[in-house]
């Protein structure tokens, strides 16, 4: 027996865990104010704490203190908030989430949306009404207009809201989320810069017009959590990731259904996945596995990684400004980390080697959402509770842990908290209802100010306010103010084609990218021709920062003019062969042309080795792929709970279409692992697999894909039939031809290693068979 693993069955030692290291490893818990007595209880025995105890347990960044805004029995599980213009929090509820460790009662209807409010001004919330209830595992929520958008899988409802009571109830789209589980659905519904509603975990964004909502296709983006810089660039991540996000603005480059990952969007930000907890952190789900948890016991990498927050509010300093904080709940932490941008491209590192921004000893601290407020804080959205892993991929190591400190109960609890500089007083600014005054406050200092003031006036219909929003566009001189009137006018459908044109020559280039992704709302037969001999202008002058704008939104005038879009398109081809990410921007726009514009350009440069042509041959390789897609209500049919597990289980990680998802999980389509060895299947399926994989002749690991794919064997709700269907439903989908997998198989693999919980490695399994 190793000596981590000593460790691990002899938690009666934890005293010596609890006092950290004072290194640049392990993060050190001094500066608690609790005795070591009292740490070291906490630890070993996660008791339930107050808010003002589990605050005391809490270690952050030199001159930042936590500060508590409501807590159970005002709140419970609150999984996601909206702040109204009075200040007052809209709280989401999701109170069904995992009762027990068998999930049992995750469908009763008890989760709610409650309007919490500090009525005496001293911070801290001391009313609650409850505007909707009977609620199902509901997962996010936006104010607009005079209503609420409120996902509920598998619909998005939009409530009216009569003096704070519900309304008519408008389903907008019965799809919001279409199989996965309650760690893989759509969430977010953020509103963005440019006046769509962007989801993490999702295909779709949204639009209010008049009484009717659009959908749009957009770029799969993360998996809990979203958040926007101050020109509408949107951040995310998945549970092992740090920081993902876009080079380029949202609405572009997701036209071209063939193409699939499309360069600068989804992007590894930050690739130091590196996490320093304060406490032993037994209680994760693979806590078993070797370098999971360091000698300390203490986790390594992220695990749980949610909630990512582009910090706007101004509070902190212009240090912090646009620093992106990620919560990790499993980890009872809060990460900082610093962006830095050189020209379209962005980067970035962890703030602090060694350390977090905020980290806790007490294991039900489970922060899981973070916003910016209207006050400048942070704020904190946590669950408090001991069970944060679903029961789709629960191990049985974890479920040991969380009967041995007794994590399944309460269930009742819940914080936030805000975060502020030391000592300061803070007071949330209250919305004016007042156009002119909404239009000023577009230059205020916190970004959640600025963009309620957007959204007021949109809501509002306030197009009386037109004049005061030209004249900042043309007179301010910052660019974050233009940006926000630019959109305004947009949102308030009066924005014209030379309040774009003016922009498209501006200075700033982050400006004139804003007016090219802002020109698909005003180019018409009556200027595109305009619109185009600024293109060739900004072409011709190696304006290199907007190529791939332009690229994108060659649309603009495609749709009036093919043969001139298509001169534009060879023409920065040919000056730009070798750069991805105008390729990728250039390939957006041939959705079923692909192959008729690699032959023309071919003949202009048939070097295979140059970027456009290796990105044309990707994209025809994917669409080859797709070809020979099968029956799928034939295959449904034949294998109905491998279907069903499929769209609720595999899909999320390896894609509908079977080809994978980029940052989660390589391809099954055409996989010598799916159609291969059918025992190396079933064992890869029952117990999960670890490390690098090569399928198809391309090596996947991390961060390209998650390090680790989850068994399910442990999963109580799935049977030996069920996993023998979805076997056969992938081995015999897509481009796939492979014969079934009975019950017998999958048995004979389960009597093997009867009593396995590790995952297998690749050379595992190559020995085995």
């Amino acid at each position: 027996m190793t000596k981590r693993f000593f460790y691990l069955l002899m938690l009666s030692v934890i005293s010596y865990f609890s006092t950290g290291c004072n290194d640049n490893k392990t993060s050190s818990t001094d500066g608690l104010t609790l005795d070591d007595a009292t740490q070291k209880k906490i630890i070993a025995d996660a008791p339930v704490l107050t808010p003002q105890e589990s605050i005391s347990t809490m270690k952050t960044e030199n001159g930042f203190e936590v500060k508590l805004v409501a807590a159970e029995p005002l709140i419970s599980t609150p999984v996601a908030i909206n702040f109204d213009d009075r200040g007052r929090i809209w709280a989401l509820e999701m109170q069904g989430y995992m009762p027990d460790t068998a999930g049992r009662g995750e469908n009763v209807p008890d989760g709610k949306v409650v309007i919490l409010e500090d009525k005496n001004g001293d911070g801290v919330m001391d009313d609650r009404k409850i505007f909707l209830d009977s609620l199902v595992l509901p997962r996010a929520l936006c104010l607009i207009e005079n209503g609420l958008l409120v996902a509920e899988p598998p619909n998005l409802w939009y409530v009216e809201i009569n003096n704070d009571h519900a309304g008519k109830k408008i389903l907008v789209d019965s799809s919001y989320t279409v199989g996965g589980n309650v760690e893989h659905q759509p969430n977010g519904l953020l509103r963005g810069m440019d006046n769509w509603i962007y989801n993490a975990n999702s295909t779709k964004r949204y639009r209010k017009e008049g009484n009717k909502w659009l959908v749009e296709k957009t770029h799969l983006r993360g998996q809990w959590g979203i958040s926007q810089d101050d020109y509408g660039r949107l951040y995310y991540n998945n549970n092992s990731q740090n920081l993902i996000g876009d080079y380029f603005l949202p609405a572009l480059g997701s036209g071209n259904e063939d193409q699939r990952g499309v360069s600068g969007f989804n992007v590894d930000i930050i690739k130091d996945n590196r996490v320093y907890p304060i406490r032993p952190t037994t209680g994760v789900n693979r806590g078993y596995m070797e370098k999971i948890l360091d000698d300390k016991l203490r986790l390594v990498n992220f695990t749980a990684a949610c909630g990512p927050l582009v910090y706007r509010g101004g509070l902190f300093g212009k240090e912090y400004h646009e620093n992106v904080f990620v919560a990790e709940p499993s980890a009872n932490l809060i990460k900082r980390n610093i962006l830095e941008e050189k020209g379209y491209i962005t980067e970035g590192k962890q703030a602090y080697s060694g350390r977090e921004f905020l980290a806790s000893i007490d294991e039900r601290f489970r922060p899981v959402s973070l916003y910016d407020g209207p006050d400048g804080a942070m704020y904190v959205v946590d669950m408090y509770r001991g069970i944060i892993q679903h029961r789709t991929y629960l191990t049985e190591y974890l479920k040991k842990e969380i009967v041995k400190r007794e994590l399944s109960k309460p269930l009742n609890c819940g914080r936030i908290y805000k975060i502020v500089p030391a000592g300061k007083v803070v007071k949330p600014i209250l919305m004016p209802h007042n156009p002119a005054e909404l239009v000023n406050l577009l230059s205020f200092g916190n970004g959640w100010i600025r963009d309620k003031a957007q959204q007021m006036l949109i809501d509002g219909k306030f197009v009386i306010a037109a004049p005061e929003l030209r004249n900042k566009l043309q007179e301010s001189d910052d660019p974050v103010v233009i940006t926000h009137c630019l959109w305004t006018l947009e949102g308030l459908g009066i924005l014209q084609f030379d309040d774009v044109k003016r922009l498209l020559v501006h200075p700033n280039w982050k400006l004139r990218a804003e007016a090219l992704d802002a020109a698909s709302a005003v180019v018409g037969k009556n200027n595109y021709r305009e619109f185009a001999s600024t293109l060739k202008k900004m072409i011709a002058g190696s304006d290199t920062l907007l190529i791939p704008y332009i690229a994108f939104q060659l649309h603009c005038i495609s749709a009036f003019d093919q043969p001139m879009a298509d001169a534009i398109w060879m023409d920065i081809a040919k000056k730009y062969p070798n750069n991805r990410y105008v390729a990728d921007a250039l390939i957006s726009n041939l959705e079923k042309k692909e192959t008729i514009f690699f032959k023309k350009f071919k003949i202009i440069d048939p070097d295979t080795n140059l970027v456009i042509n290796r990105r044309f041959e990707k994209t025809l390789a994917d669409i080859k792929k797709n070809e020979f897609n099968k029956n799928i209500a034939q295959l449904k049919r034949q294998f109905p709970k491998g279907f069903q597990v499929f769209q609720n289980i595999c899909k999320t990680c390896h894609g509908d279409d079977g080809n994978g998802i980029a940052s989660l999980a390589p391809p099954l389509n055409q996989s010598s692992w799916v159609v291969g060895d059918k025992r190396k299947l079933i064992a890869i399926v029952l117990y999960g697999l670890t490390g690098p994989v090569t399928v198809n002749n391309k090596i996947y690991k991390t961060p390209e894909i998650s390090g680790e794919m989850p068994g399910l064997n442990t999963n109580d709700e799935l049977n030996e039939e069920d996993i023998a269907q979805v076997l056969s439903f992938i081995r015999k989908n897509w481009s796939n031809k492979a014969d079934v997998i009975s019950v017998k198989d999958v048995e004979k693999v389960k009597q093997k290693y009867n009593g396995r919980q590790k995952p297998f490695t690749i050379e595992e399994l190559d020995k085995a068979w």
